[in-house]
């Protein structure tokens, strides 16, 4: 049987992972591209590391959400798109879970566009 303090904790991060994905009070969106080629080249744990560091890092504002091809291209999967009030859309490239830490530590954390991971690039 589970004590309250048990269930207070699980309700806290059954929480945290739907505040993730409610968009209504969200000022950043951080959108993987989950198209059948995005997830055959590794979307899927960059969706993981993504939506795993914003709540480690306990962000608030920021929804984690997927969606289909935006079709830029096999060549540049898995992408990401992160949208915010100061940078406008930012659109990542070639992700992979070691580039998604980088991008949550510098762009997320700190405010600075890691530019080396963009499409401009």
């Amino acid at each position: 049987m589970k004590t309250l303090e048990d269930l207070l904790a699980i309700k806290e991060k059954l929480q945290s992972q739907i505040d993730l994905r409610y968009e209504a009070h969200a000022h950043t969106r951080v959108v993987v591209c989950m198209g059948t080629s995005g997830i055959a080249a590794g979307a899927r744990p960059v969706l993981t590391t993504f939506s795993d560091m914003v709540q480690e890092h306990k962000l608030k504002d920021i929804s984690v959400t997927q969606t289909g091809s935006i079709g830029l291209g096999n060549n540049l999967e898995p992408i990401v798109e992160i949208t915010t009030p100061k940078d406008g859309k930012v659109t990542y490239v070639k992700m992979d879970a070691e580039k998604a830490k980088k991008v949550v530590e510098q762009h997320l954390v700190q405010g600075n566009v890691v530019t080396e991971y963009t499409i401009n690039n």
